[in-house]
């Protein structure tokens, strides 16, 4: 009885060792992943040593864990989404293993939307989507028939992926015109007369374009016919500063990097809203008018257009407010001296420097007020050697920069540490 009482005793001990021991593995193996991503470095570290935090953070997780996995939750799960807060012609929704951007109008009086889905290049093709362009992504080839694309691309790291633009006499950027310069960028042309040819040579990911509507002006039916992936951009349609400004999330949506775009564009948003606030309560207001004549017309901009939503954020009274809609209204140049003659300010009058420049397109603009106080500013600023403006290039993506120089303009002393970006007063 003893004996098998010792051998019971035995058995129960070499159980409980053994438990030991495998519990003891398990605790070890799991703190082991830990242990060494702590001994390599923090994330923090790793990226500040290597680039800037906003040109490293990684949207996917690495191939080999150099970060902790925390720091990527956002960009890694199912919460990972943005919204369109300020745009108001187009949408993004997640849908179960792909994103759906929806452009409401893709030109002025279109009628119908038009639909992309954006599907990672290991998803199957989902079913339902028959409406709608599929584009694998991440894009890694990306074709810009806008300047105003470019600066998106630079702000999400992916420049390196531009192939094609239509023409680099229009292109204020240096790295652009260092790759057209290098080869590593072509010139593809535009509207109806695009090099197709070429484009299906290079066979890019992505073709990103405008439309008009009218098949001899717009490119996209060509490339479309030629079995290319083109997507439609109107962000040009946004009266809303802000709202233009968030296309940079439609561009990005395709690099799946809308999260990044995501957080730069709410930065962006609070310094508008912080400059905005400067002006609210202003006992007095400035006035201005804008724009200049062509061949005897002034097209001013109407009350509702980007431009008057700038003005008015800036804390100045457009004297042409009561202008209906967002377009351009053609107006006699007698009728603008009238109402404009005495107003405080003038500003966009083009890409000149100096006020003899203005004064020689057309003699009666010394008539202003505005002229005669040397009271007129424009974006001419940023011009490169091609004559190629900056405004029109990245003002789209920094309405908060252009709102700071119109109020540095309109009130100097509210914003005393701001410098000029786009614009400058003519001499």
């Amino acid at each position: 009885m003893k004996k098998e009482n010792t051998k019971k005793i035995l058995t129960l001990l070499a159980v409980v060792i053994f438990l030991a021991v495998v519990i003891f593995l398990i605790l070890n193996a799991r703190q082991a992943p830990t242990q060494v991503v702590e001994t390599a470095a923090p994330a923090t570290q790793v990226m500040e040593t290597a680039a800037p935090a906003a040109e490293t953070y990684p949207l996917e997780v690495p191939t080999e864990n150099a970060y902790p996995v925390e720091e990527q939750t956002d960009a890694l799960t199912s919460d990972a989404q943005v919204t369109i807060d300020y745009a108001r012609n187009f949408t993004l929704e997640y849908k179960d293993g792909y994103k759906l951007l929806t452009v409401l109008t893709p030109w002025a009086g279109a009628t119908e939307p038009v639909q992309y889905a954006l599907l990672p290049a290991s998803q199957p093709e989902p079913s339902g989507i028959e409406d709608a362009m599929i584009i694998y992504t991440p894009v890694e080839s990306f074709v810009s028939l806008s300047t105003t694309y470019l600066p998106f691309l630079e702000q999400i790291d992916a420049l390196s992926s531009l192939v094609a633009v239509d023409s680099g006499a229009y292109i204020y950027s240096s790295d652009v015109q260092d790759m057209l310069q290098a080869g590593t960028v072509s010139e593809v042309g535009g509207g109806a007369v695009i090099n197709v040819e070429h484009l299906v040579d290079l066979n890019p990911d992505l073709i990103m374009t405008s439309a008009s509507g009218f098949a001899d002006y717009d490119s996209h039916p060509q490339l479309l016919e030629a079995g290319l992936n083109v997507v439609i951009n109107s962000d040009y349609l946004e009266q809303d500063p802000l709202g233009r400004a968030e296309w940079g999330k439609f561009i990005a949506a395709f690099f799946e990097k809308e999260v990044e775009a995501d957080r730069l564009f709410d930065e962006m948003v609070a310094r508008y809203q912080q400059a905005k606030a400067v002006t609210e309560g202003l006992s007095e207001r400035v006035t201005v008018f804008t724009n200049t004549a062509y061949e005897g017309t002034w097209y001013m901009p109407g009350g509702e257009s980007y431009i008057a939503i700038l003005l008015a954020d800036a804390g100045a009274d457009y004297v042409f407010a009561d202008l209906e809609g967002s377009g351009a209204q053609p107006l006699d140049f007698e009728v603008v001296l009238e109402a404009a003659k005495e107003a405080d300010y003038w500003i966009n009058v083009g890409a000149i420097a100096d006020l003899s420049s203005l004064a020689a397109m057309d003699a009666r603009y010394v008539d202003f007020d505005a002229y005669q106080e040397a009271k007129v500013y424009t974006y001419s600023k940023r011009v490169n050697a091609l004559g190629a403006v900056d405004y029109f290039e990245s003002g789209a993506a920094s309405p908060d920069v252009i709102l700071m120089d119109l109020i540095k303009a309109f009130y100097p002393d509210l914003l005393p540490e701001h410098e000029f970006y786009f614009y400058q007063a003519l001499q």
